[in-house]
């Protein structure tokens, strides 16, 4: 059996629309068959993007507040609502042929597309990815049903000891991570997870995040003290990624255009 590869590239920050083209030519080279799964890691300015259900009423903000707060506005092919990007944050963009991987895509009238229990499927494996990368830092964390991303209990962010155990979740969970993708016709995926470490949380004041009322949003530095480094964290998505798709990975440095 031959071995998985996924090249791994740490790319410090880059402006979103830089990033947004980054992966079209990267997918575009993974479905020619040119380049092997790759896994892009980043942060982002202060950033807003909204996906393809994305509704202008969860901006709050006007565009005074935008411009004094320097934030960008984006909308984006991805799914999902509004989120928030910036400083802190460490954003991941899988780029991944799931048909090479075993899933299949299914013929309509004039298109290609992935099946709803694939794309789905994807989306519960990124958070266990990240599931796993948050145990290893100490951090448990969980799924919701009927909900994307990545949660952990409420009482962590409402000023408990430590962390709760898993008896304790009688409160809304408190988002951790938003995960947001596309898989465009040829089954190459785009777009991935923000995994909140120590961002200026004060940004999510200015949107509904997801589009969900009654949630909160964490982050590691809420939760933890110390809480880890980014580079810390990156090696524990990486380690995670590589375990649950079956990868062996190689950190490369990549130029962007």
């Amino acid at each position: 059996m031959s071995e998985k590869i996924c090249l791994v590239h740490r790319l410090g920050v880059v402006e979103y629309e830089e990033s947004w083209r980054l992966q079209d030519r990267l997918a575009a080279e993974i479905a020619a068959g040119q380049r092997p799964a790759t896994l892009l890691l980043l942060e982002h300015p202060h950033t807003y993007t909204f996906g393809r259900r994305g509704h202008i009423e969860n901006l709050l903000w006007d565009e005074a507040d935008l411009r004094r707060r320097g934030i960008a506005v984006h909308w984006v092919d991805r799914g999902g609502d509004v989120t928030y990007h910036g400083p802190g944050q460490l954003v991941g963009y899988p780029l991944l042929s799931l048909v090479a991987s075993g899933l299949r895509l299914e013929a309509t009238s004039d298109s290609l597309r992935l099946p709803q229990a694939d794309y789905v499927g994807y989306i519960r494996r990124l958070e266990q990815t990240l599931i796993l990368a948050l145990a290893r830092l100490g951090v448990p964390a969980f799924q919701v049903e009927g909900m994307t991303g990545v949660w952990v209990d409420r009482l962590s962010v409402e000023g408990s000891e430590g962390l709760p155990d898993a008896t304790s979740r009688d409160l809304s969970p408190a988002k951790i991570a938003a995960i947001g993708v596309k898989v465009d016709a040829r089954g190459v995926t785009r777009h991935g997870f923000a995994l909140n470490v120590n961002p200026d949380m004060s940004y999510w004041e200015g949107i509904i995040g997801c589009g969900l009322v009654g949630y909160p949003v964490t982050s590691l530095a809420k939760i933890m003290q110390p809480f880890p480094e980014m580079d810390t964290v990156a090696e524990a998505i990486i380690s995670a990624f590589a375990r649950t798709y079956g990868f062996t990975t190689s950190l490369e440095e990549i130029q962007i255009p």
